[in-house]
């Protein structure tokens, strides 16, 4: 095994353009933007469900305002330029979560999965070598997203742990030869380095975990790492472009905050596939001939 997996660094190291070539070309015959858009599209239906549910029962344990602003933080990461007008909207409803019956709860708790559902369907396409070898059951499958949701409830919370001890840290600074030297901006370094490193770590856990079969964690992390580097750079043009060039509030008008969101989601699950695809080529080298052409999905 560890003469196939030195080959296979070898032959990227060597050909790196040639890998990135086939990837490309197996991601198109994969339908990689067709199942981003799918991807996207219940992810768009998930989130504001999904962000109710871990709020409200973290609220029990930390005040609300302070798991809001954590939420903000991240959402920065996953809708760029959208965070704060999101984490707005989940206010006004959280004020008025009287109203939450358990026809609404259940509803929520239902859409809310929806998107690692769709996203386990699409990595089942992409790693389709895995899945053919073996299939995951279908409670497995069912009880996946559920436990993804608990997981990422437990990361908001460290996040909101982590985030309002180094932006205290940052307010008051230290003294150096008499003088007060602010660490705000130190602080703000760390928590993107944080910010990073938990992105590469969610993106590793769902090649780990999403993809039937048993991945190898190098493998995992490569394609963590790639989707990682490839998003931050997506997000920060993504922001500028929103913010000088693009008109979209005149043609969208009401509309906008959603097809902005949208788009973003869907940048970001192409990047997610992308990463998934990466992993995939590198995992089947060997087991095909090199230039042999993709076998494309057929759609009606």
């Amino acid at each position: 095994m560890s003469t196939i997996i030195d080959e296979h660094a070898l032959y990227v190291v060597k050909h790196p353009g040639t890998f990135i070539l086939q990837t490309l070309k197996a991601f198109r015959a994969n339908q990689g933007l067709l199942l981003a858009g799918a991807v996207a599209y219940y992810a768009l239906l998930s989130i504001v469900p999904l962000m109710i549910l871990i709020v409200i029962v973290l609220s029990r344990l930390v005040p609300q305002h302070v798991l809001l602003t954590a939420l903000a933080h991240l959402l920065q990461w996953l809708v760029p330029g959208q965070a704060t007008a999101l984490v707005h909207e989940l206010a006004n409803f959280l004020a008025h979560r009287a109203v939450i019956g358990w026809v609404l709860l259940l509803t929520m708790i239902f859409f809310s999965s929806l998107a690692f559902t769709v996203l386990e369907n699409a990595m089942s396409l992409i790693f389709v070598h895995r899945v053919v070898a073996r299939r995951r059951h279908f409670l497995l499958s069912a009880l996946l997203p559920y436990c993804y949701i608990l997981f990422l409830g437990i990361g908001l919370l460290i996040v909101t742990f982590v985030s309002s001890g180094l932006e205290a840290v940052g307010a008051e600074g230290v003294k150096l030869f008499g003088l007060h030297v602010s660490l705000q901006g130190l602080s703000r370094v760390v928590l993107y380095l944080l910010g990073l490193a938990g992105e590469i770590f969610v993106l590793t856990s769902i090649y780990m975990v999403m993809p039937v079969g048993r991945p190898s964690l190098r493998h995992a992390l490569f394609g963590g790492i790639v989707a990682a580097v490839l998003w931050e750079i997506t997000r920060h043009v993504l922001v500028w472009y929103f913010a000088t060039l693009s008109q979209v509030s005149v043609v969208y008008g009401s509309l906008t905050m959603a097809i902005v969101i949208l788009f973003s989601l869907e940048w970001l699950a192409t990047l997610l596939l992308f990463g998934a695809q990466v992993i995939s080529q590198y995992e089947r080298f060997g087991l095909e001939p090199a230039k042999a052409a993709p076998q494309e999905i057929k759609t009606a």
